[in-house]
């Protein structure tokens, strides 16, 4: 049974040290096909059959470059304001383990295809952060390691393991921080911050699905602790493919609080890679981190350089779409949002899925209003990210035009909301389903207003006597006979009628 660790309090790892972050993402790009050969680059699939020899690493298959993942490359890196380099080569990365065939990773190492960039981050509150950008490189992807037996699903205390290879060879992005130095308390905020925006351009660009539950988007956090007074970087960790922005800002956090409560013990911090426990947001170590000497890199010899031509990086800068931190000034501007209210929408992800709404015909506050509040609190329950549950813009739209029309009351909208949630089809279909169009028959609302009014006559004569708040009593009671159905605003213009004539 694993110990559970010491952890320092959060204001005291801030009053004592430091942080100093590295952030690594791999990106799997969404080409037809993998990075060196022709097999289909699909997630998912029966294991093993989305391989040839060249993937498996078998003797005599030589790699050919994908050249739409070059492409994709460079598209990332001019997005990131990055130097794209004239010229640069592949590398073998050489070291053992199960799910790399070749037992080397074609990879690049000291020539990387873009480097010397940036991006700004957006904070909850609006604070602006810088972060650099140290390099992105093209690679592959490996396989994955399926390990039978145990308790953990990892391989100590596996019975055996099995190897599915349809992974090994998808393009693969792997994009490099600077280290991140001077964000404080705000260290864990600004690491899941930058992982949303870079998800936020990977998507604007097309270039991959970004999901993060399939791990085609995948983090790797370095997090170090400097002594309030030390003029060097500690000892860092890295906690390995971390698969969800909040599990981003957990790791990190928590090992903060790790590394502080053994550094103050007189320890030392291990340089090594850390696996992320989801269930408990902790960090368990997994194996001593290798350098770059132990992966004992040289030149791919059966791949040819990557040279560029400075007309092609312009060409493809062309291409660049309205990147995101652009789209938002334009959409504050055309919604007259204020900043608080732009910010709100920031910090839920809902963006990208109001001016998807909008575009399918909704009203930008209606739109906004829905997303904000009602399916954020959803996506709060359900923990999951706004953007994955099971509803789409369109789908929201619909339900706005079905209220704008009268045929749904507000009440009404939010359980046909919650039936496409449950998967029960398209808005109308759940509305048939579970008869929930609003009663706009007047006999039908005359019926059910005057067997309130029978059954209520002391509110009957209140509103002949001039309180007309009182009509609110038999509104509810109209809503109730209709089990919610009624249109408010149109039961109470009826009871005025009925009362006074």
């Amino acid at each position: 049974m694993t110990a559970v660790a010491e952890l320092m309090d959060y204001a005291d790892v801030i009053e004592r040290f430091n942080p100093v972050l590295g952030l690594e993402v791999h990106v799997e790009l969404n080409t037809k096909t993998k990075m060196f050969c022709g097999c289909p680059n699909e997630f998912g699939g029966e294991p093993n059959t989305k391989v040839c020899p060249t993937c498996l690493g078998l003797p005599g298959a030589l790699p050919v470059v994908n050249g739409k993942a070059v492409e994709g490359a460079i598209r990332i890196g001019l997005a990131l304001n990055c130097e794209i380099a004239e010229w640069c080569r592949f590398a073998r990365k050489n070291y053992f383990y199960p799910d790399m065939p070749k037992n080397f990773q074609t990879s690049q190492y000291d020539e990387p295809i873009a480097f010397n960039g940036y991006l700004d981050v957006t904070l909850d509150d609006g604070e602006v952060v810088r972060v650099e950008i140290e390099r992105a490189h093209m690679e592959e992807d490996t396989g994955k390691s399926l390990h039978v037996g145990g308790a953990t699903g990892r391989i100590h205390g596996a019975e055996h393991s099995l190897l599915d290879y349809n992974r090994a060879g998808v393009p693969l992005i792997e994009i490099v921080t600077k280290p991140i130095e001077g964000t404080g308390e705000r260290a864990p905020e600004v690491a899941r911050a930058y992982v949303t925006a870079l998800r936020d351009l990977l998507r604007a660009l097309d270039v991959s699905d970004v999901r993060m539950d399939q791990g085609s988007l995948r983090c790797d956090a370095n997090v170090s602790l400097m002594a309030k007074d030390a003029t060097e970087f500690g000892t860092r960790t890295e906690t390995k493919n971390v698969n969800s922005l909040r599990s981003v800002e957990r790791a990190v956090r928590y090992e903060m609080t790790r590394q502080a409560a053994i550094l103050a013990e007189g320890g030392s911090i291990k340089q090594e890679t850390r696996h992320f426990q989801e269930a408990d947001g902790t960090t368990s170590s997994g194996r001593t981190k290798e350098t770059a000497e132990d992966y004992r890199y040289f030149p791919e010899p059966d791949l040819v350089p990557i040279a560029p031509s400075r007309e092609w990086v312009d060409e493809l800068r062309g291409t660049l779409p309205e990147l995101p931190s652009e789209r938002r000034k334009r959409i504050q501007t055309e919604w007259s949002l204020s900043d608080e209210a732009l910010r709100d929408l920031l910090n839920v992800g809902a963006v990208d899925l109001v001016a998807a709404t909008v575009e399918a015909g909704a009203s930008p506050d209606e739109a906004r209003g829905w997303w904000v509040n009602t399916l954020a609190q959803e996506a709060n329950a359900r923990e999951v990210e706004l953007a994955d549950l099971p509803i789409t813009p369109k789908q929201v739209a619909e339900v706005i035009g079905l209220v704008s029309s009268g045929e749904l009351t507000n009440k009404l909208a939010k359980e046909v909301v919650q039936g496409v949630l449950a998967g029960e089809g398209e808005p109308r279909d759940v509305v048939d389903k579970r008869g929930l169009k609003v009663v706009s028959d007047d006999s039908a609302l005359l019926a059910a207003i005057d067997e309130a009014l029978a059954a209520q006559p002391d509110v009957a004569d209140k509103i002949r006597g001039g309180k007309v708040a009182a009509a609110g009593a038999i509104v509810g009671a109209v809503m109730k006979a209709t089990k919610g159905q009624a249109d408010a605003k149109r039961v109470r213009e009826l009871i005025i009628e009925r009362v006074g004539s």
